[in-house]
């Protein structure tokens, strides 16, 4: 599929939603990521390492993107691609998963960002490429705007558009980037009190409060917003807030790690659905967890993501221990999720098509859509 045409969602599940899937609009930057794997370790100054696993894949708001659809969500995405072989790229993918880009321009001169990911043990190093994009940040909201929930980047988007968002949508889930300064200004937690849900990862939840660990940023976090997940990697995640007077937390699954890209994208777009189904946060938490543990057996991020069909071989595989009896409410959601075709996992080439200009496109006999 070389155009941005969207395609049917690689999941269908009534679960908990019934016959009408969940509307999520996310706002955010796509990236184009490349992944090296199976390194012994990142390479020092003046040598070269070689690895057998390198994978491409839609990267940033693309993750969390990705990872809902094959969930089963209906999900709208508005984020700039630029008219290069990267953007194209992209929008192949993402419109082949069912993400509807009908709110994502095409812009000419400019540069897809990009992201190179190094993956070793279960850590990785990146080096990201990001000019500045033309287009606004804070898109307008058309007046039929709605969303069941809205994922946001806090740090980035203007106070005042995300009052507007605050009124049209149901929900309100927000993430934080990396600063690259790493002065971590206070003004992203004056940010919290127009956000319902905030999932930040250790690292930053620490920074931004200044706290002595985690736990103490939970704690400090849930002060601000009415419910805090600080994600901890292999050491599972932490909830705070709500009717919860201390936080609560939940180990992560022992998995065979290949790379950790985007594995926090996909524990937030698991506990997304988590929340708009109303499950208590404990069972959120576990599933997120779940989602996250099953990306990482793959290089990259948005298309390691489960879809209902890795859930389903997880599931089998556990027996009947306390991990089985602890996700029993995977049972009933099993039963009516389904996945509708093999979702693809990150490759090492770029399709040709999707790499093609506008013009050869065309020349091509494939449809231009933007």
């Amino acid at each position: 599929m070389a155009s941005a045409e969207r395609a049917a969602p690689p999941s269908s599940c009534g679960g908990p939603f019934g016959e009408r899937r969940p509307v999520v609009h996310l706002f955010g930057t796509v990236f184009f990521d490349l992944i090296f794997s199976e390194l012994s370790s990142p390479p020092r100054p003046g040598t070269e390492v070689h690895t057998k696993g390198l994978g491409l894949s839609p990267g940033g708001s693309a993750n969390i993107a990705v990872a809902l659809a094959r969930l089963g969500a209906d999900v709208r995405l508005s984020a700039s691609f630029a008219d290069d072989a990267f953007g194209h790229y992209l929008r192949a993918e993402l419109g082949r998963e069912g993400v509807d880009l009908s709110g994502s321009p095409l812009l000419s001169g400019w540069t897809t960002p990009l992201t190179v990911s190094m993956a070793y043990g279960r850590d990785r190093s990146m080096v990201t490429y990001a000019d500045v994009s033309p287009a606004d940040a804070s898109p307008a909201l058309p007046d039929d705007f709605s969303a069941d929930a809205c994922f946001v980047t806090l740090g980035t988007a203007d106070r005042a558009w995300l009052e507007t968002l605050r009124r049209r949508s149901g929900l309100i889930v927000a993430d934080v980037g990396w600063d690259p300064t790493e002065r971590w200004p206070s003004n992203v937690l004056g940010q919290l009190a127009l956000v319902d849900v905030f999932l930040p990862n250790a690292a930053e939840a620490v920074a931004y409060t200044r706290a002595a660990s985690p736990e103490d940023a939970a704690r400090i976090l849930a002060g601000h917003v009415p419910l805090v997940v600080v994600k901890m990697g292999a050491r599972g995640a932490i909830a705070a807030g709500g009717p919860h007077a201390e936080p609560i937390s939940v180990p992560a699954l022992p998995v065979e790690a290949v790379d950790t890209t985007g594995a926090g994208d996909v524990f937030d777009a698991a506990f997304i659905y988590g929340t708009l189904a109303r499950w208590p946060v404990e069972q959120r938490l576990r599933f997120a967890n779940l989602c996250a543990g099953e990306s990482v057996r793959f290089a990259g991020g948005s298309l390691s993501a489960p879809c209902w069909r890795d859930i389903g071989a997880w599931w089998e595989r556990q027996g009947c221990g306390a991990v089985r009896a602890a996700y029993s409410f995977l049972t009933g959601l099993l039963e009516t999720c389904h996945p509708v075709r093999i979702c693809q996992r990150p490759c090492a080439s770029m399709p040709l098509a999707a790499g093609m200009s506008a013009v050869e496109r065309r020349e091509h006999g494939d449809p231009v859509t933007s």
